[in-house]
């Protein structure tokens, strides 16, 4: 065949694109939005498959489940997407969004940044319950929504709400606010989790109301009583001392450089009374820088137990209302997660994950772990983070039984009653538990008994009660 009779391959497939590109101008047919789709889609977040998976506007700052909704906050937005299909049901334009209440007093608050005021949603449909529009911060918690509004920088007034009530519980003075306000959940001063990487903090939805809150105002610790709002002590720290408020005791910490060390002490008091109650000398509770000693960080731990370092360098778990020892490890062990009710522990060759049922001494259950892998306490599930393999796990607390075991290098960002939302980017989804974790009972320590109720829950270092036969819990 002569050289200049081959066929132009080129020419017809510039033929068929212009063809193409007519179809689609004249709408007789246009195979771009399905070739772009196709492009697009979405790669599974996990292996086996979550339940729904969606595509949401942008990174999640935050992502909370509550009883019929996945509650997602965005930079400028948030929205509500259904528990069951992860379609989105609802938006609403708003700076910052938190979630308060428990069960179907579960409430959506939210507002904008420099504007006073916020909104209380109904998670499941976002319509309004309730609106304020003289508040400057908002704190959420599982039992109450606090706001706080002034009417000069120097008188403020804090006041308590039921999640969805109307009316007031209580209100009490505060002399200005010194932190950065117009959002949600300004920092208190109190305890805080260990870190996880892979786990979203605040991932078990929000805390029960601590009983004393202390707030940082104009270089002095303002203590209020939350059960009637009354106003404690107003303390000022020395230098090396950092105050803060956990389990209804106030703490004196003390970090003090000798010979280029720090030397720690530990002093809780009777916010009432202003009574010493227990001191330890020699606990690193992780508050201090290296250089300086100085301490900018609040104390590891629970909401009602403190975790830090003994003199002898073994990890420890104190109960922060009587100081008692509630876990001491072997040398070489790593506490991973700990809370009111149980501690997560690598083993000294960090090839074990165990866990301890509070003050039990004995392991409660193991199973093996990576050196390197994680893990988190929330509510309702502990979860166990591996990344060699890339694996998530999430684990009933009480007896170490799998609710799910994923493939997946997804973050986990929320974990609720029945299942957990993970996400990787613009890409949530949610999975379900292979069984729901039940309350059960407790090794915890024991409180003064309740003549109104159980004497083995509710207590200020005890679980939650269960909810009676008949009502809602």
């Amino acid at each position: 065949m002569a050289k200049g009779s081959a066929p132009c391959v080129k020419c017809y497939l510039a033929f068929a694109l212009v063809v193409v590109i007519v179809l689609a101008a004249t709408n007789v047919w246009n195979p771009f939005p399905g070739l772009w789709d196709w492009i697009n889609r979405s790669q599974p977040l996990a292996d086996p498959d979550v339940t729904w998976q969606q595509r949401v506007g942008g990174t999640p700052q935050s992502v909370t489940i509550t009883d019929r909704a996945v509650i997602v906050e965005h930079r400028t937005t948030v929205e509500g997407r259904s528990l069951v299909s992860g379609n989105q049901v609802w938006e609403h334009k708003a700076d910052w969004a938190a979630v308060a209440g428990d069960g179907s007093e579960q409430v959506v608050v939210h507002g904008k940044l420099l504007v006073n005021g916020y909104q209380v949603t109904n998670p499941a449909t976002g319509g309004l319950l309730r609106s304020d529009d003289e508040a400057v911060a908002v704190w959420t918690y599982r039992n109450a929504l606090l706001d706080v509004r002034c009417a000069s920088p120097r008188d403020c007034t804090l006041t308590a709400w039921d999640p969805r009530g109307r009316t007031p519980r209580w209100s009490s003075n505060l002399p200005g606010i010194g932190f950065v306000v117009f959002a949600d959940n300004p920092q208190l001063l109190g305890s805080r989790a260990l870190e996880t990487q892979d786990v979203a903090a605040g991932a078990g939805g929000p805390q029960t109301m601590p009983a004393v809150l202390g707030f940082p105002i104009d270089g002095r610790i303002h203590l209020v009583e939350t059960r009637t709002g009354r106003a404690l002590q107003e303390l000022e720290p020395e230098q090396h001392e950092r105050i803060v408020a956990v389990a209804g005791r106030v703490f004196s910490l003390v970090a003090t450089p000798r010979d280029g060390a720090c030397y720690f002490n530990v002093q809780a008091d009777d916010p009432v009374t202003g009574l010493r109650v227990w001191q330890r000398t020699g606990i690193n509770l992780r508050t201090a820088e290296r250089i300086g000693c100085a301490q900018r960080h609040d104390p590891t731990g629970g909401p009602n137990v403190l975790a830090g370092i003994a003199p002898d360098m073994r990890e420890t778990v104190l109960d922060a209302h009587d100081g008692r020892v509630l876990w001491t490890g072997a040398a070489g062990q790593e506490l991973l997660a700990v809370d009111d009710r149980y501690a997560l522990v690598r083993s000294a060759d960090g090839e074990t994950l165990q866990a301890y049922a509070l003050p039990v001494p004995a392991v409660r259950w193991s199973r093996p772990i990576h050196a390197d892998a994680e893990a988190a306490l929330t509510r309702h599930a502990a979860v166990l983070v591996d990344r060699k393999p890339d694996r998530v796990v999430a684990l009933d607390p009480a007896t170490g039984k799998e609710l799910v075991n994923l493939r997946t290098s997804a973050e986990v960002l929320a974990v609720g009653p029945a299942g957990m939302v993970l996400g990787d980017g613009r890409e949530i989804g949610y999975v379900r538990f292979t069984g729901v974790v039940t309350p059960t009972p407790t090794t915890a320590p024991a409180a003064p008994p309740d003549p109104d109720g159980d004497p083995n829950c509710g207590g200020p270092k005890q679980p939650e009660c269960r909810p009676l036969p008949g009502k809602d819990g």
